[in-house]
C-alpha cells in the first residue's frame, strides 16, 4: 500500500500521487472557449444573444447557426490544419465565424478591413486560406487581392441588410446559402489538444510583410475569464461592438460574451450617433475601444451637454 502521508520523495523519484491519477475524460477536458457557447445555449436558450438592426438571435438560434457553419465547412472538406479567412464588419456573421470556424477544426483568420490590397493578398497566401468569407462593402479591395493570390479560396459573400452602399458579390455562394447546407445539430468536437490553434492574426505590416500571430484554444479560454474579471463583467451584460472584431479577435470578447451569456450589439461603423442611439435603445452596459474612440465620444457628449444648456 502506498504511503501518501509522507512529503518526502521516493528514492526512485516517482511521485506516489501520479499512480492511478492519469488524465481521463472524467477529470480533464481541453480548455476552449467553444464550450461557453454550448452552455449559454443550453442554460439560456431564449435569452437574446445577438442584435444587429432588425436582426436578433437567441442563444439557441446563435448556437444552431454556428453549428450550421461548422457543418457546412466540414462538408466542403475543411478541417484541422485549414485556415478560413474573413473580411467582415462587426456583424452577426463575424460573431458566428469565431465559433463556427474552430468548431470545424479549422483556424480563423480575421482580416483587417482597413489594409490595402497587397497586404490582404499576402495574408491570404501566407495563411493558405481555403475559404474567404467577405462582406460586400469590401469587394473592391478583395477583388484586387484575389487577382494576386497564388490559389483562390472558396469565396463566400455576406450581403448585410444594414449596408446599402456600393459593392459587388464576388463569391461562388452567399453566406446564408452556405449555412443552409449545414446541420444545426452538428456534433462538433473540442480540440484534441488545448494547445491547438484557434485563430491567426496579422500585424499591419508597416515595416515589411505582416507577421502572423497564433492564439491557441487554452489562451483564448483563459482570456475570457480574464475579461470577465478585469472588466468587472457580471452575468448578462449588454456589450456594444465599438471595437473591431478583427483587432486581436476583438480582445477575445466574441468568445467572452458567451461565457457570461451577454448580448452582442453589433455596429458596422463607429459613429457617435449610432453609438448613443444603441446605448439608449438597448441599455448598453459595456463597450471597448481605443483612446481615440473614447475621446471622440466624450467630446461629442460635452458638445451635446453644452447645446442642451443653451
Amino acid at each position: 500500500m502506498t504511503d501518501r502521508g509522507s512529503h518526502m520523495p521516493h528514492a526512485d523519484g516517482v511521485n506516489p500521487y501520479d499512480d492511478g491519477l492519469e488524465r481521463n475524460p472524467a477529470n480533464f477536458q481541453p480548455l476552449t472557449p467553444l464550450g461557453f457557447l454550448e452552455r449559454a445555449a443550453s442554460v439560456y436558450p431564449r435569452r437574446t444573444a445577438v442584435i444587429h438592426g432588425r436582426r436578433q438571435y437567441t442563444w439557441a438560434e446563435s448556437y444552431a447557426r454556428c453549428r450550421r457553419l461548422a457543418s457546412a465547412l466540414v462538408q466542403r472538406g475543411i478541417g484541422v490544419g485549414d485556415t478560413v479567412s474573413v473580411m467582415l464588419a462587426n456583424t452577426p456573421e463575424m460573431v458566428e465565424a469565431h465559433f463556427g470556424v474552430p468548431m470545424s477544426g479549422a483556424v480563423l483568420n480575421t482580416l483587417n478591413t482597413r489594409l490595402d490590397t497587397h497586404a490582404i493578398a499576402f495574408m491570404l497566401d501566407h495563411a493558405d486560406a481555403r475559404v474567404l468569407i467577405t462582406d460586400r462593402e469590401f469587394s473592391p479591395t478583395i477583388e484586387r487581392a484575389l487577382a494576386l493570390v497564388a490559389r483562390r479560396p472558396l469565396v463566400v459573400d455576406v450581403d448585410d441588410a444594414e449596408y446599402a452602399g456600393e459593392g459587388m458579390r464576388l463569391g461562388e455562394i452567399d453566406y446564408e446559402s452556405l449555412l443552409a447546407e449545414g446541420d444545426p445539430a452538428y456534433g462538433w468536437q473540442p480540440p484534441a489538444d488545448e494547445w491547438n490553434a484557434i485563430s491567426l492574426n496579422y500585424t499591419s505590416g508597416t515595416t515589411g510583410n505582416p507577421k502572423g500571430v497564433v492564439y491557441h484554444h487554452r489562451g483564448a479560454a483563459l482570456m475570457c475569464y480574464a475579461n470577465a474579471l478585469a472588466g468587472n463583467i457580471g452575468r448578462h451584460p449588454v456589450y456594444l461592438w465599438t471595437l473591431p472584431m478583427f483587432h486581436c479577435n476583438g480582445w477575445c470578447f466574441p468568445w467572452s460574451l458567451s461565457a457570461v451569456a451577454g448580448v452582442h450589439v453589433c455596429l458596422r461603423w463607429v459613429r457617435a450617433k449610432a453609438i448613443y442611439d444603441a446605448i439608449a435603445e438597448h441599455g448598453v452596459t459595456h463597450l471597448c475601444g481605443a483612446p481615440i474612440v473614447m475621446g471622440t465620444l466624450m467630446t461629442i457628449f460635452v458638445e451635446m451637454a453644452q447645446e442642451e444648456g443653451r
